[in-house]
């Protein structure tokens, strides 16, 4: 074997067990486990963080509940985006989060539909004509649970118990929505703030009387110490005047005192 080649096998075999960087991976990106409601904004969120930090950012869309047994079944997260406060909180309580939930917008629900020259309401879910109510699974998006909540609420669950369709989480209602396997859907104001979603359909807000506040929070995950630093900056920037102005854009409430979130408006 000649000396060269004996090199090349020695260098080869130092990298492999002494130096990972001799490789590229995308290991060096923060991952983000991610509500689904917050998908559109998401985007705008982790560009706005990339192009001021220089720190690449993976999301990972899913429920909040599943997002939430994934953690605690060792998936490598580094930040939990939750859609509500009770499952970081979960989180937080068994020792998964380095710190506790902390609430970064207010989501607000609404009645949507892409039938034309059709505007939903929570009358016409009384009809006759009306067939499938798309709604996230209750037992897993924090969104479903506010959408039962109104049915509930306005005594609308006997009459379309039969008529509902459940989606995986938001992201799926708005899919059952967009292709009009479902006439209306319960989702996240923020989906008709998307670009390629603006012009599609109608909507109508629910006032925010008929369901609990949909208080979304966010937890630094105990996960790889190599990345809480920059896990720790995507969470500051949750919280800076550029990234509320975001959330803003895509219809949540924020709170600019860092202390209380804004009402919801009537």
């Amino acid at each position: 074997m000649s000396l060269v080649l004996k090199k090349s096998i020695y260098l080869f075999i130092f990298c492999l067990l002494f130096l990972p960087s001799c490789h590229s991976d995308s290991s060096d990106k923060i991952r983000i486990a991610t509500a689904a409601n917050m998908q559109f904004a998401m985007q705008a969120l982790t560009q706005a963080f990339t192009d001021q930090n220089h720190i690449e950012c993976e999301v990972i869309l899913s429920s909040s509940g599943k997002l939430n047994a994934q953690i605690k079944n060792g998936a490598p997260f580094d930040i939990f985006v939750s859609a509500d406060l009770k499952y970081p909180t979960d989180l937080y309580e068994h020792g998964f989060a380095l710190n506790a939930p902390k609430v970064y917008a207010q989501g607000r629900l609404i009645l949507w539909s892409t039938l034309e020259n059709f505007t939903p309401s929570l009358n016409w879910l009384t009809q006759k004509t009306f067939q499938h109510l798309a709604l996230a699974n209750p037992k897993t998006a924090p969104y479903g649970v506010a959408a039962l909540e109104v049915l509930d609420k306005l005594n609308l669950y006997e009459q379309v118990k039969e008529k509902l369709v459940f989606g995986e989480n938001i992201a799926q209602t708005n899919q059952f929505v967009t292709t009009q396997a479902a006439q209306v859907g319960f989702t996240s104001k923020s989906v008709i703030y998307a670009p390629h979603l603006k012009t599609k359909g109608n909507w109508q807000e629910i006032s925010s009387e008929y369901y609990s506040p949909i208080q979304q929070g966010v937890i630094l995950l105990k996960n790889n110490r190599n990345k809480q630093e920059q896990a720790q900056a995507f969470f500051d920037f949750l919280f800076s005047k550029e990234a509320k102005k975001i959330l803003e854009s895509f219809g949540y409430g924020v709170s600019f005192d860092e202390e209380s979130l804004r009402p919801l408006p009537k």
